[in-house]
């Protein structure tokens, strides 16, 4: 089969390789979509670790299953599917109790961090356990099944807070997981809402999304603007969907007393914490790893359109097209959103 493959840091080569044999509990997809995440991207330079080469890469992906493994049940051959990121095992302690991406041995497609290896979807065909597969509503295609993955995450984000109806929240950073927050915390009337990103092309999406204010910490005094809008207060939830040092201090400077800070985002490592902030504004600080059960009620959302996937589709393109859409991405290409790519 042909495969967009992973070979060295920052060199991507669409290539022949081996088709794989699902084990019994495993069924085969055939890939008919499958987005690049800006984990992957970032992935590619070797800066964060988590992808060493050669790897197939490749985690928000739909397709059709093409072949069942001996144990599997209840799918069959041709059922449109999409899968979750995380692999997780059944018998866990965490997965038992409720807490799946949490698990210990938990695997990620696509992902090879040094202590394993699991190819992805940038294939034209991929194994997956049944235990993560989704059927896909008759209505939802392929490219728009793709999407699912990061706005399960953000969905999941949101169950982490606690939010509820009509309490004020904020989205810091405005990528595709951060228009996504905006949509659903838009969707559970979240107010007011604010959406902050140093790029105005971001902010005019999030706007677009149901932000009713949108700021740029690079032009607007944050603080000001916040306190002015929340009877001097602060926001009761901030999303941070970024994961820089900036970023964080800006979601806890605008968090209310008592308030939630999530974090989503972790592009670095390490930051500096303004630890007597929080201890003396008792602010809970909480982190949201991957996804957690989400899938169907995405899937839901999106087949009664009440979340907009398409128009954060930038590009559907041939999966032998990968590398060069990889290294648009990497630069930053203005606006490009997400990119779908199509074995």
């Amino acid at each position: 089969m042909k495969a967009l493959v992973f070979e060295n840091y920052n060199e991507l080569v669409y290539k022949d390789v081996a088709e794989p044999v699902p084990a019994p509990n495993e069924v085969l997809v055939k890939v008919k979509a499958c987005g690049i995440c800006g984990s992957d991207v970032h992935g590619m330079d070797g800066s964060t670790g988590r992808r060493k080469p050669p790897l197939i890469m490749g985690h928000e992906a739909s397709g059709g299953i093409a072949a069942l493994g001996s144990e599997v049940s209840g799918w069959n051959i041709g059922d449109r599917v999409t899968f979750d990121s995380t692999i997780y095992p059944l018998n866990d302690w965490y997965t038992l109790n409720g807490h799946y991406n949490l698990s210990e041995n938990r695997q990620v497609l696509g992902v090879s961090p040094g202590t394993y290896k699991k190819h992805g979807a940038f294939a034209e065909y991929v194994t997956v356990p049944e235990h993560i597969l989704y059927k896909l509503p008759d209505n939802v295609s392929f490219e728009q099944a793709a999407m699912v993955e990061p706005a399960a995450v953000a969905l999941h984000a949101i169950k982490q807070s606690g939010f509820q109806l009509g309490e004020s929240a904020a989205v810091i950073g405005t990528g595709m997981i951060g228009l996504f927050l905006v949509q659903l915390l838009s969707l559970s009337n979240a107010s007011p809402l604010f959406a902050i990103d140093v790029e105005s092309s971001k902010l005019d999406m999030a706007k677009k999304f149901g932000a009713e204010v949108i700021l740029n910490p690079n032009k607007d005094n944050l603080i000001k603007e916040v306190l002015a809008r929340t009877n001097s207060r602060g926001i009761d939830h901030v999303f941070e969907a970024v994961g820089i040092e900036p970023t964080v201090n800006n979601a806890i400077e605008i968090v209310r007393k008592g308030g939630k800070v999530v974090l989503v985002g972790n592009l670095s490592a390490n930051i500096n914490f303004p630890l007597q902030s929080v201890v003396t504004r008792e602010i809970k600080i909480l982190g949201s790893c991957a996804i957690r059960g989400e899938y169907e009620t995405v899937l839901q959302l999106i087949a009664a359109g009440k979340i907009n996937v398409n128009e954060m589709i930038s590009a559907v393109a041939p999966l032998s097209e990968g590398a060069d859409w990889f290294k648009r991405l990497y630069n930053k290409e203005a606006g490009l959103k997400k990119v779908i790519l199509v074995p």
